[in-house]
């Protein structure tokens, strides 16, 4: 077969999504199945998009929208526990200068305008459905799904997370590991003046910040070294977490006051994941999370799973042959791009969990950046 025309999508996140638009944009016939019924549309604070981001996004068409509805700025405040503005630096443009250096938005409300998005592009979703067996062959994969139906497909693409089970299906033992850090998220209303981000270091937390997300709201977050989960009751996350920021100044006491129901704080652990070997056995090819992870001291994150999601979709409908070889050559260009991104954003973290005074952190930050200014 040299034309394969049928697709699983394993997951309905970011980089699944995104790959889904691209795909059904060609003519490709995928099917997207996410475990979750609610396709995690509520689910989630903030998230920091970077113009890399921001640039798989118009790709996607959805750009119009997520810039209705997001907050965008070019600069980032670095401030001291009391709130003292120490420095403000540009933010590089890493999508091109004619996109702005970085959108602030609300997590749910960009899930909800890829969802539309898929759901405008024809493909077949199926919420609340998960892969229970893959069998390969040389043509093919033949999929059994836990509501009891089966597939056929000439190509899986597990875009289903940090703790993916098509990794573990097709026998990639890379798993997830803790840096030692662990992060307060929490939605809060915007107050006036807070036009960008602020970061400050010091003080009870490693990092407290907070990044606008539109002209009403932000997201809002603390760094700590990681805890025992299981010391820490959710009844109790709104009170940790104010616990904490109450030691900032500036606009953190209005933002501090805001914190008061325990279940719209997230608290997780820092993961870091780059999946060493291939990306894929046969035909089943992972993408985004389920291949690497980072910290989000560098806000790449996102921005890698979508990187993913277009790349693997430009190579899946260049007219070669899905086999071996294209795949391989997905690997090999992600590589090289995820690499130094997940590196650098473990060493930032490490750096500051050593206490490590004179860390050139800007300059990792800006080599890391200019490199992401070029084209996935």
């Amino acid at each position: 077969m040299t034309t394969p025309r049928s697709v699983l999508v394993i997951g309905g996140g970011a980089a699944g999504n995104a790959v889904t638009i691209l795909l059904r944009r060609a003519g490709i016939t995928v099917d997207l199945i996410e475990a979750k019924d609610d396709w995690n549309a509520t689910a989630g604070s903030g998230i920091t998009l970077q113009g890399n981001a921001l640039r798989v996004l118009r790709e996607l068409g959805v750009w119009e929208q997520v810039k209705a509805s997001g907050f965008a700025f070019g600069s980032v405040g670095i401030t001291a526990p009391d709130g003292t503005v120490l420095h403000v630096a540009e933010d590089l443009r890493t999508g091109g200068d004619d996109l702005p250096a970085t959108v602030g938005m609300q997590r749910p409300q960009l899930q909800r305008t890829l969802i539309d998005a898929v759901r405008a592009c024809g493909a077949r979703v199926r919420l609340g459905t998960e892969a229970e067996s893959l069998e390969q062959d040389g043509d093919g994969v033949s999929v059994r799904f836990t509501d009891g139906t089966e597939g056929r497909y000439d190509l899986v693409i597990g875009a289903d997370g940090l703790n993916s089970s098509t990794r573990a299906a097709i026998g990639v033992t890379d798993k997830p590991e803790p840096t030692g850090m662990a992060i307060w998220r929490v939605a809060a209303p915007r107050p006036a003046g807070v036009t960008r981000t602020d970061l400050a270091y010091g003080g009870p937390a490693y990092i407290a910040g907070y990044c606008p997300t539109s002209d009403t709201t932000i997201y809002a977050y603390v760094v700590e070294a990681n805890r025992d989960r299981a010391s820490i009751p959710p009844e109790t996350y709104a009170e940790e977490m104010r616990r904490l920021a109450s030691a900032y100044g500036g606009f953190w006491p209005e933002i501090t006051a805001s914190i008061t129901d325990p279940a719209k704080v997230n608290y997780t652990w820092f993961d870091r994941l780059l999946v060493e070997g291939s990306w894929h056995r046969g035909r089943v090819v992972l993408i985004g999370d389920a291949a690497h992870c980072c910290p989000p001291t560098l806000a790449q994150g996102a921005a890698l799973s979508l990187e993913d999601a277009w790349v693997l979709a430009q190579l899946l409908t260049s007219g070669e042959p899905w086999n071996d070889g294209l795949l391989q050559a997905y690997h090999d260009r992600r590589m090289a791009r995820v690499r130094p991104v997940v590196e650098a954003s473990v060493q930032i973290g490490q750096w500051q969990l050593d206490g490590v005074r004179d860390a050139d952190v800007p300059g990792l930050i800006v080599r890391t950046m200019t490199m992401l200014r070029e084209l996935p």
